[in-house]
Order: structure tokens, then sequence, then C-alpha cells
């Protein structure tokens, strides 16, 4: 053999341990996309930034052996859990779901076991410690410990629950009661106990809005209870319509609206001839909606292809998918000068919902509006940023619409979505508007790739109040529209405010009518009911 070759040969011999693979494998986040077990009742929260699956359940629900309906993961993955699984979520439990890397997601359960009691005479709420198993509840100074009518006493889950002894009628309660409480394998020993109250009627706090304020406090149940109400420096009191308050098990609360903004009033509870503390409370200022008029748009440079709804040197609030839509096509969210006669001059906004791309090549791509910040294009996928900060307390949405709809000609090239929605086929397509106030603490992360999506959902959590519109009628004329907030909590303040338009409902999903055209113009807030 010629001594070259052998060398040459040994020399590649050599080399070849020293090869490695340096191909990296594909980026591909996992994620739960559906998860759905026995005994829910509440929503899925389904947490992308953590990994994390929430599942309201109901409070007769056995947390050990519950069995799982359907868990639905990224294409491409294997479901960590089949249907009809059998799994114990008595505490939070981890999986590790595959695709080129491992990605630990955890699946928890969240039961509220709703317990009462109530007495007659009781004044205010009965307190629960669960940690210690003990409730106390508050009757008149005046009322007997030795004579107390139960009227209620639940300690576990409903229809389950077994107590030992059975607490019922007239009790005297000089001393506190020991009850076992037993349901599934749960054996609770609790303590059972009726106090005299310092003070028949008690003021508490008030949460103060714009122009509305919510009253709370205490008084003897059944008797004549209710606020009072005054500016600090007037004379005379106002008292609160009976129609305004609502009572329960002795605990109050009071509406009052037509208040001055920006303004400090004193209230107090009243309970028979009886007073409790006064308090102050002062309402806040309203805020307008930024950009509600339309009037302002830009096209952005170099391309002069991307329609932006602020002036060019102005500060954005709300912004659109054009950024994408422009990747293979023209902007399908523009200004028009057709507007809201009421106005006469100026611009509104038109959103039209088109297919982008030549032939076969492209992606249906639904009219939109929204509060926030188009961040990035993924391919021919979104990633959107929901939401600008905000602290007030609006009562309603007004603004003016109109909307021609099409039929439904096209839907996702995603075999899950395409079989989902295909019975919408051929149906009128339907806009979509809606407003939600929550206390986020940053901008809500939208993307609407099938494999990482992301969705806003008006069950999150976060979300304090919120309203929405939905019609699959053509609107020739604009019309009036006119959405009540509904708010979850009246003690939590905002910190974001989401808003979003669009001419097909389920645009997210690549789904809706080529052809439909949402108008929407002059949107504002109101701050009284």
């Amino acid at each position: 053999m010629n001594i070259f070759l052998v060398g040459l040969l040994m020399s590649v011999l050599l080399f070849i341990p020293c090869i490695n693979n340096d191909i990296p494998y594909p980026t591909i986040p996992v994620r739960i996309l559906s998860f759905e077990m026995e005994g829910r009742i509440g929503s899925t929260t389904i947490d992308n930034n953590t990994r994390t699956v929430t599942v309201e359940v109901a409070d007769t629900t056995y947390l050990k052996r519950v069995m799982v309906k359907q868990c639905t993961v990224t294409e491409g993955a294997e479901a960590p859990l089949d249907s009809a699984a059998i799994i114990d979520l008595s505490s939070p439990i981890s999986y590790t779901l595959s695709l080129y890397q491992d990605y630990q997601w955890t699946i928890q359960a969240v039961q509220n076991i709703e317990r009462t009691f109530s007495v007659n005479k009781q004044i205010g709420k009965s307190i629960f410690n669960t940690t210690l198993h003990q409730v106390v509840a508050y009757i008149s100074s005046k009322a007997s410990q030795r004579e107390v009518q139960i009227k209620e006493l639940k300690l576990g889950p409903t229809g389950i629950t077994h107590m030992e002894p059975a607490l019922e009628g007239i009790i005297n309660f000089s001393l506190p009661k020991k009850v076992t409480v037993s349901y599934h394998d749960v054996v609770e020993e609790w303590t059972v106990m009726v106090s005299k109250s310092d003070k028949d009627v008690a003021t508490g706090t008030a949460d103060a809005w714009v122009n509305v304020a919510w009253l709370h406090g205490s008084g003897e149940e059944g008797g004549d209870n209710g606020f009072e109400y005054k500016e600090i420096n007037a004379t005379d009191w106002i008292r609160v319509e009976k129609d305004d308050i609502t009572e329960k098990k002795g605990e109050l609360t009071g509406r009052i609206n037509r208040l001055k903004a920006m303004t400090t009033y004193v209230f107090r509870t009243y309970s028979g001839e009886d007073y409790g503390d006064e308090v102050t409370f002062t309402t806040t200022s309203a805020v307008e909606l930024p950009g509600g008029t339309f009037d302002d748009w830009h096209l952005e440079k170099p391309k002069n292809k991307v329609w932006n709804p602020w002036a060019e040197s102005g500060t954005p609030t709300w912004d659109t998918g054009n950024d994408g839509a422009t990747t293979m096509g023209d902007s399908n969210t523009q200004p028009t000068d057709d507007v809201w006669p009421g106005k006469g001059t100026g611009f509104a906004a038109r959103l039209e919902s088109k297919f982008i791309g030549i032939a076969s090549i492209g992606k249906f791509a639904a009219g939109n509006l929204f509060i926030g910040e188009y961040v990035r294009t993924d391919g021919t996928d979104g990633e959107l940023s929901f939401g600008k900060p905000f602290s007030s307390y609006p009562t309603k949405l007004k603004g003016h619409y109109k909307y021609i709809t099409a039929p439904i000609n096209q839907l996702s090239k995603n075999t899950d979505d395409y079989n989902r929605f295909l019975p919408l086929k051929g149906l009128p397509d339907t806009c979509s508007i809606y407003i939600a106030l929550g206390d986020w603490s940053e901008p809500i992360t939208i993307k609407t790739k099938p494999s990482v999506r992301q969705l806003f959902d008006k069950n999150d959590p976060h979300i304090i109040a919120y309203a929405e519109f939905n019609s699959g009628t053509s609107v020739s004329e604009y019309t009036d529209l006119e959405l009540t907030l509904n708010y979850r909590a009246t003690n939590r303040k905002p910190t974001y405010i989401i808003m979003v338009c669009s001419a097909s409902k389920y645009g997210d999903y690549y789904t809706g009518g080529e052809g439909a055209v949402l108008c929407v113009d002059e949107f504002s807030l109101e701050y009284d009911y």
C-alpha cells in the first residue's frame, strides 16, 4: 500500500473522534394547551410563564382521586395524562413534557369550601380560622349567650359532611362547643363559639371611586340598619336609600352615586338608635380614554405601508396588527373619513378582515385595534403586548360602531383549530369589542402561533371589571355602543386597562370571513351609573 495513502488514512482515523455534532436541536417550548378534569366548577388558568395549570374545583371533589377528562399539549409532544387517568391533587403535582428539551409543568387544584355559621341577633359576619378550626359569631350586647338560636352551621363540603354532635335549635353558648367534622377521609375537630359584641353597630371601610362609593358596616341582624353620609364640612346627614343597601347576617353594604369627584366625605353606620364611628373617604378623579377619538394616524416610514393609530410625534396608546399584515400585503386597519355623523370631521378606525398573501401562500388577518403594542412578527404569526397603565374606575364604555359581516370562508391550517371551527364555515362572521380593567403588574403577552399560543382570558383572576360586545349582524349606519362594566370586586384598584376591537371574533385562530368590516369612532369612558 502506498505509504502516503496509509499516512492519510491514519490521519483521518485519528481525526474522527474529534468531530462533534454541533447541529443545535430546535427550541420548541412545550405547553399544556387545555386541561379538563372531573369536578371543575370555575375557570382553568394556564400560565405559560410559570408553566402552571390551576383548576378551581367543587368543594365535594375528592382531591386524592380525580379523573382527568382531557389534556392537550403542543403538537409533537406526548400528552402527560391520558383521558380517564386518576391523579392525586391533594397537593400540586409535577410533569415533565419533552420535545427536544424538557419542560417542567405543575398542575394544582383550588378548592374553596364555603363554611357558614349564623345565629339570631348576630352582629356582622362570623369569623373563621381554618388553620385552628375555630369559628365565632358575635351577637348583640343585649342578647343572651345561654339562649342562642342557630340558623345555619356548615363546616365542610355540601351534602357529604357529617358533624357530631349535631348543633341545632337553641344552644347554651356560655362555653364553647366542640364538634367533630368528617368528609371523605378528612376528620377535623372544630370549636364553635358565640360572643357578645362590644358594639351593636360598627362602621367599616368605604371603597371610593369617582362618582360612586361602596360603604361597609354591620348592625344587629333584622334591625333597622343603614348608612348616613355627607360632605365633610356639611351639616346635614343624608340617609342611603334602603334599596341601595344589601344585608347578609348583619353585614351591610351600601352604594351611593352622583358623588363629586376628588371630594372628601364622611359616613357612619346606624342600627336603630345607635350609631357607629364616623369614617372619611375621598373620591378619585376621572381619567379619559387616550386616543379614543381615533383622529390621529400616521404612515410609518420607510415602508409607507403600516398605518399607526397615533400622531407621528404623539404617544401611542392604541396599536394594530398592521406590522404583521404588511409583510405580505397592505394595512388592514386604516383611518377613514367615514365618521360618526355627530362628529362631523376627522377620522374613524376601519378594520377589515382579509387574506394576506398570494394564492394559498399567506394567512387570514382579522382587522383589529387594541390598547397596547405590536411587539414582533414570529414567522407568519404575531406577538403582542396588551394593556396600558390605568388606575381609575369607569363604569361604562361608550362609542359608536357599524359593521358589515361576511360569511366565514377562512379556517386555520392548524388541525385542531380547523376541526374546532369547521362548523362555523359559511355562517356570518362576528365582530368583537371588549374592555377589561385589572391589577396586573405588567402588560399581558399575547402569542397567536399555535405551538406557543397565549391569548387573553376573560376569566383571568387579575381582572377587576369586564364588558364585551359581539355581533354577527350587519349594521350599515353608525350605531350607539354602551357597555356597562361588571366589577368583580369594589375594593381592588386597577393598574391596567385593556381594550380590543376585531372585525372577526376568532381572528386569533385565523378564522373568519374575508370582507368583514368594523368601523369604530369616538370611544369614551363614563364614571357614574
